[in-house]
């Protein structure tokens, strides 16, 4: 547990979203938004000189996109790179290919809902990566999998419980931990200690490495 507030800035050119942003995280007990950029010079400029904790940037803002302002803040040119979240309505690949690309720790679709918003948030802070399940599934098609040799699961998913088989499914299959709980009656903190022995376990750093050697066990498809 952190023993203060996670600081965020809200880049946005809309200031209805980023108020709608402020009032899901500043309802958050462990999450402050300390400022506001309705374009990219400004999310540079504010960022750089309050250093925040995690950055949430829209893609198109005015005079500098999100993704510039990713590669400038986040980018492996950064001499003190900042964690940027990316969160857009446009659901296109090469948005989501140029942030990772450009050091995103993040990339959510503005239709995620409030909950996802704030585990991101979590995510980047625990130096994860949390990308929209929808943008998950999708990018995980283009991989190719090998199907498990003679139907034997990939290495670690037989040191997995029952419960921890079927959680990683559900994650293959693109769904939040809000979505898991609700479908197996169970705590939201309960699926994230399990996700946390899902990924020691199986040697993977985050949810998309769930999914991945999921499906190369051959026991989900998206």
């Amino acid at each position: 547990m952190v023993d203060r507030p996670i600081r965020i800035l809200i880049a946005d050119d809309q200031e209805s979203i980023r108020a709608a942003y402020r009032i899901i995280l500043d309802s958050e007990p462990d999450m402050t938004v300390i400022a506001e950029a309705a374009d990219g010079v400004s999310t540079v400029e504010q960022a750089q000189h309050l250093r925040p904790d995690v950055i949430l940037a829209d893609i198109r803002m005015p005079r500098v996109d999100g993704l510039e302002v990713t590669r400038i803040l986040a980018g492996s040119q950064a001499d003190d790179p900042l964690r940027v979240i990316v969160v857009t309505s446009f659901d296109l690949d090469e948005y989501v290919h140029a942030a990772l690309r450009n050091g995103a720790c993040g990339f959510l679709l503005k239709r995620s809902g409030p909950a996802l918003l704030a585990e991101a948030v979590r995510a980047a802070m625990a130096g994860d990566a949390l990308i929209s399940p929808q943008v998950t599934l999708r990018l995980l098609r283009h991989l190719t999998v090998a199907p498990a040799a003679a139907g034997r699961p990939a290495a670690g998913h037989e040191l997995l419980t029952a419960r921890e088989q079927e959680i990683a499914r559900l994650v293959a299959r693109g769904r939040t931990n809000a979505e898991i709980a609700d479908e197996l009656f169970i705590a939201a903190g309960t699926v994230k200690n399990h996700l946390a022995a899902i990924q020691r376990k199986l040697g993977v750093r985050n949810r998309v490495g769930i999914a991945v050697s999921t499906w190369d066990a051959g026991t989900a498809t998206p």
